[in-house]
């Protein structure tokens, strides 16, 4: 692809996905309660809808769907609920999200479970699709194929959120190793279940 056009694409999409938003907030949030390794999972998910959504962008297929908002009810009233929910959880340190102290048991998370929160997040969310059905195709051309084009722009799109992602995730770990100096368990599972319910009704209502 044309280099010009990459060193406009690049810092675009970065400072996009580096901005705080539903995503961003979901990976701090695992980063503080199960850690970066198993926020993995939950990752893996998101960037598989962020994929779908910038490809079904390209294709046209966000246009059809922004056209027809109650297209998006569903899963944005499901998935919202579900957030909030397990938000809820945290905030009452129950649930399998939340931290646990030392003492406690419980069955953690499945990765089935990490990864459809961060797919359900991901393609749930209509500003998401607005955002590329606006930013994609005009860096596509009808000089090239359509396909190599979409290879290399989606490849570099889930690079930079893949980044974006890990960078927030080990800031919740960091905030979470600050917190647990002073041993309040209940505080940190306060703080990530405030932000999980608010990602749960930020993606209700968005």
């Amino acid at each position: 692809m044309n280099l010009s056009l990459l060193s406009v694409f690049i810092p675009t999409f970065f400072f996009v996905s580096i901005t705080p938003g539903m995503c961003m907030t979901l990976a701090m949030t695992m980063g503080m309660t199960i850690g970066v390794k198993r926020a993995l999972w939950m990752m893996f998910g998101e960037l598989c809808g962020v994929g779908l959504v910038a490809i079904s962008s390209a294709i046209g297929v966000a246009a059809l769907l922004l056209n027809y908002p109650s297209a998006f009810v569903v899963f944005k009233y499901v998935g919202g609920a579900y957030l909030a929910y397990i938000g809820i959880q945290m905030w009452r340190s129950k649930g399998k999200m939340a931290i646990k102290s030392s003492d406690s048991e419980s069955t953690p998370a499945s990765r089935f479970e990490l990864a459809s929160q961060g797919f359900m997040t991901a393609i749930a969310n209509p500003k998401g699709w607005a955002f590329f059905v606006a930013l994609l195709p005009p860096f596509l051309t009808t000089e090239q194929s359509l396909f190599s084009q979409l290879s290399v722009l989606v490849a570099i799109i889930l690079s930079l959120e893949f980044l974006c992602l890990l960078i927030y995730a080990t800031g919740g770990r960091t905030l979470r190793t600050l917190l647990q100096q002073s041993g309040n368990v209940r505080l940190m599972n306060r703080i990530a279940g405030s932000l999980m319910l608010g990602v749960g009704i930020w993606l209700a209502i968005g």
